[in-house]
C-alpha cells in the first residue's frame, strides 16, 4: 500500500512532463508548417482578371486598351446588347466565337505570350471597333525556370530547392532532441527524489535495526 502511494507522485509528475513535451512538439510542428507555407506562397504571384465590356452606342470596347502581366486573364463580358459583338485576336491567339448579344468569354495569357495583341469585333471592325491587350513579362521571381538536365537526360534539382526546407528540418530536429532530453532528465530527477531518506529502503531497514 505504501509503495503504491509513493509511486503515485511519480506517475503524476511523469504525466505532467509528457503533457509539456507534447505541447512543445505541437508548437514546433505549427511553426514548421507556417514557415513552409510562407516560403511557398511568397514565390507565387496572384493572377488577376480584367473585364472588358462593349459600348454598343459608340461601337467601342470598354476599356479599349488594357495592360496585364503574363498569367493574368481577360474576360470579355456583355449581356443584352442591342447589337451582336465578338472579340477575335488578329494573331489568332484567342477567339470568343460568333458575334452575340450575350458573351462571357475568358482567356488567360500564359507565360510566353507577352507583347501587344490587337483584337476586333468582326461585324464592326470597319467602324473602328478594335481593342488592344498589352501583356508585360512576368517578374523574374515568379517565372518558372526549367531545371537543368544532366547528360543522361535526367533533370537535377538545384540547391535552392532543398536548402530552406533542410534548415527547417534541422530546427525541428533540435527542438525534438531538446524536448526529449528535458523529459528524460525530469523523469530521472523525479525517480531520484522518490528514492532517498524516508524511502522504501529506509523503511525496510527500520525493522532490522529493531531486531
Amino acid at each position: 500500500m505504501l509503495e503504491k502511494e509513493r509511486k503515485k507522485p511519480q506517475k503524476v509528475y511523469t504525466e505532467f512532463v509528457s503533457k509539456r513535451l507534447m505541447e512543445r512538439l505541437a508548437f514546433a510542428v505549427i511553426l514548421l508548417v507556417a514557415l513552409t507555407g510562407t516560403g511557398v506562397s511568397s514565390g507565387e504571384g496572384a493572377s488577376q482578371e480584367v473585364v472588358v465590356t462593349v459600348d454598343s452606342t459608340n461601337l467601342r470596347f470598354s476599356p479599349a486598351s488594357v495592360t496585364i502581366v503574363e498569367g493574368d486573364t481577360v474576360r470579355f463580358f456583355w449581356s443584352g446588347e442591342l447589337l451582336a459583338h465578338n472579340a477575335v485576336a488578329e494573331d489568332g491567339l484567342f477567339d470568343s466565337g460568333d458575334a452575340s448579344r450575350n458573351v462571357d468569354y475568358a482567356f488567360t495569357f500564359e507565360y510566353g505570350t507577352n507583347g501587344t495583341h490587337q483584337y476586333v469585333c468582326e461585324p464592326h471592325e470597319e467602324l473602328g471597333m478594335v481593342g488592344t491587350v498589352i501583356v508585360e513579362p512576368a517578374p523574374q521571381s515568379s517565372t518558372p525556370e526549367p531545371e537543368p538536365s544532366s547528360p543522361g537526360g535526367e533533370t537535377t534539382s538545384t540547391e535552392e530547392t532543398w536548402v530552406p526546407f533542410f534548415g527547417l528540418e534541422v530546427v525541428l530536429s533540435i527542438l525534438l532532441i531538446v524536448a526529449i532530453y528535458q523529459f528524460g532528465r525530469a523523469r530521472g530527477m523525479g525517480e531520484v527524489g522518490l528514492v532517498g531518506p524516508g524511502s522504501e529502503d529506509s523503511d525496510e531497514a527500520t525493522p532490522e535495526d529493531g531486531v
